[in-house]
């Protein structure tokens, strides 16, 4: 059997990764999968650090292509294969899929990821308060998304179409009961997840399904 041209270097627990297996599953788009140990500092050997000089994952290769970031990866697949479409064709809609997927990509996810954890940690705060920190910054970004999702005629944020915005938030909302934060206060949000999660792309792009998990 041929490989598929994609490999995407990713890290089975990575918020961004699971959003851009997400995007990979729902266009139905084979990739390999190549794992990048977190844990054990892979991201910052020069192997991969010349393929993303960021030291993060993920990476997608596609052809001759090499792309970084989550949100950038996801919009170039949109381009590139756009059936079916993460980001609607109108672009006043396109804009509010945009903010809500970014209001997790940007104002959420980032204080919350590995390298920021460490430095905490390294300026000697206890594991309880950086646990504190990533709950408080999870449940106050969650919130503003909590009454977009009220406003939605469902199933999901915008509608019955799975945008960008879900491919951000079901990773999300993964984290956020991985470190304990207080979910139960985004009941919409929940009975999204659960629609989403039943679906097969995000099945398959689960955390747990993945090469390295629990290793």
């Amino acid at each position: 059997m041929t490989e598929p041209a994609r490999v995407l270097y990713d890290y089975w627990r990575s918020s961004a990764s699971y959003r851009v297996r997400i995007a990979l599953a729902v266009k139905g788009l084979d990739w390999t999968a190549k794992p990048v140990d977190l844990r054990s500092g892979a991201q910052s050997g020069v192997g991969f650090t010349m393929l993303n000089p960021q030291g993060l994952v993920p990476v997608l290769l596609d052809g001759n292509q090499a792309l970084n970031q989550s949100i950038a990866i996801i919009e170039w697949l949109d381009e590139t294969y756009p059936e079916p479409r993460l980001l609607p064709g109108d672009a006043a809609f396109r804009a509010r899929v945009r903010a809500a997927a970014l209001a997790i990509a940007c104002d959420i996810h980032p204080i919350n990821n590995l390298r920021v954890l460490k430095h905490l940690r390294g300026m000697g705060h206890e594991q309880a308060a950086i646990d504190d920190w990533q709950r408080h910054w999870i449940e106050t970004g969650l919130a503003p998304l909590e009454e977009l999702a009220e406003a939605s005629p469902g199933p999901f944020l915008f509608g019955p179409q799975v945008t960008m915005a879900e491919c951000c938030l079901v990773p999300q909302l993964y984290n956020a009961r991985r470190v304990q934060a207080d979910v139960a206060r985004f009941p919409r949000l929940g009975e999204i997840d659960r629609r989403l999660n039943l679906l097969h792309a995000f099945q398959a792009a689960r955390p747990e399904r993945q090469a390295g998990a629990d290793a």
